[in-house]
């Protein structure tokens, strides 16, 4: 490896498999490619908190390699600095070949690796057609990625979705890694869980994928991370080389910290979460726009706990722009700073300040009760019920049986052949001691 004169990292050969896992550290936790989610700012707080790798915010290929504002809107001279933001590997949304690859050759050497979305289930990706509904094109997945690892000089990795059945699962892994991925990161979800009807991954299907892949294969597991404690949980279970968390990384960074079990860290106060968080976009948003742009969204997810007790600070956080002033930011973090050190000068502070663990659930893990001004997991509202209060619907387990029904079949089928070939043989022997 060598550094050029921007202070960026290029690769003197391109790495495979386990020689690029071993190379960016053996990372066992991922910050996900997130839309305008995973920016600059907020990989350097997630780092912190123990993010061992991160991916860019989702980039649209087309647009990126074709419209100058769009690329100066979503990425600067520090992302992929090789101090402060690697290893990295930024994620390109693409339908087309040659818009994929001249996207990805803008920042081949500012990256470890260049990701292909075939993951995003949205509604936009549907009308783009792109992410997790190019799962309908297995030629033109193949395409996108043999075509970056043929003619870039970094890497190419790959996020999928999984489908209801299994064995088309596997299938489809097979066919992404053969067309050159290195890496293969699964969320164990289908394409139709998103939003209310988001439910529980599969770590069942993610360890059927992964018992079934190459044994050497660079394998990382998407989904259900809601606590510290899952990511052991989730490596176990799937024996994945990683864990790559969404939307728990984004309502608390702390979700990767694994070093110890420390409370500050790993359910952060909101203040001091926040306060850490500003300081960085502060440091960083004068080159790095996304930055700037993805604040009003963070500071949301954040506090959303605790702006349900303090309603008051909703609209004060809603009516500013973007591109306010970040005196006018600051106040927004001083308020929440008074109000959390209100609640420390309570005489039953100790008592009060704990997080509790229920029971184990079917799902396997166990919920927290989180004090509100502490980062937690978001649980979302279905049909007026809290998803952490109902039973969730777990992915691909309707086709489970079937699957397991064809491979008996296959097997049966199988013996009976192997069964019919030994008695033709047997037949033709005798056939030749009467010829004789």
């Amino acid at each position: 490896m060598t550094l050029d004169s921007s202070d960026t990292i290029v690769s003197s050969a391109k790495l495979t498999n386990r020689d690029l896992y071993n190379s960016i550290g053996q990372p066992k936790t991922i910050v996900a490619p997130m839309v305008d989610q995973s920016e600059l700012a907020w990989r350097i707080l997630s780092r912190r908190y123990g993010a061992d790798l991160c991916y860019t915010p989702m980039f649209h290929s087309r647009l990126f390699a074709n419209d100058l504002k769009y690329r100066n809107n979503m990425w600067c001279k520090l992302d992929g600095d090789a101090k402060s933001d690697r290893p990295l590997v930024v994620q390109f949304c693409a339908n087309d070949p040659e818009h994929l690859l001249n996207a990805a050759k803008l920042v081949e050497n500012q990256c470890d690796a260049v990701d292909l979305n075939l993951g995003c289930p949205q509604g936009i990706a549907k009308k783009g057609n792109y992410g997790a509904f190019l799962m309908d094109d297995w030629p033109l997945v193949h395409k996108l990625i043999k075509n970056l690892h043929e003619n870039l000089n970094c890497p190419v990795t790959a996020k999928i979705r999984v489908y209801d059945d299994w064995n088309k699962s596997l299938e489809y892994a097979k066919m992404v890694l053969d067309a050159g991925a290195q890496f293969i990161t699964i969320h164990g979800r289908t394409r139709d869980m998103k939003g209310q009807a988001t439910g529980l991954a599969n770590w069942e299907l993610l360890r059927f994928l992964r018992d079934n892949l190459p044994k050497d294969q660079v394998f990382f597991a998407n989904g259900n991370i809601l606590y510290p404690e899952d990511i052991e949980r989730c490596s176990k279970a799937v024996e994945c080389d990683a864990v790559m968390s969404a939307e728990g990384n984004l309502y608390n960074p702390g979700v990767f910290w694994t070093a110890t079990d420390d409370i500050e860290k790993q359910f952060c106060r909101v203040d001091k979460m926040l306060r850490e968080y500003f300081e960085i976009v502060k440091e960083v948003s004068s080159e790095s726009l996304a930055s700037r742009h993805a604040m009003k969204s963070h500071f949301f997810k954040l506090l959303h706990a605790f702006l349900n007790v303090h309603r008051e600070l909703r609209p004060d956080i809603g009516k500013l722009s973007v591109h306010a002033p970040m005196d006018d930011w600051e106040k927004i973090v001083i308020k929440v700073e008074d109000i959390v050190n209100d609640i420390y000068k309570k005489d039953n502070i100790s008592d009060i300040d704990i997080i509790t663990t229920g029971d184990i659930e079917s799902w396997g893990g166990r919920y927290k009760t989180v004090p509100y001004w502490r980062c937690q997991p978001y649980f979302r509202t279905v049909n007026g019920e809290k998803q952490n209060l109902r039973t969730l619907h777990v992915a691909a387990t309707e086709k489970k049986q079937e699957t397991k029904e064809n491979e008996k079949k296959a097997e049966v089928i199988e013996k009976a052949d192997t069964k019919r070939k030994a008695e033709e043989e047997l037949e033709k022997g005798s056939n030749k001691k009467s010829l004789n």
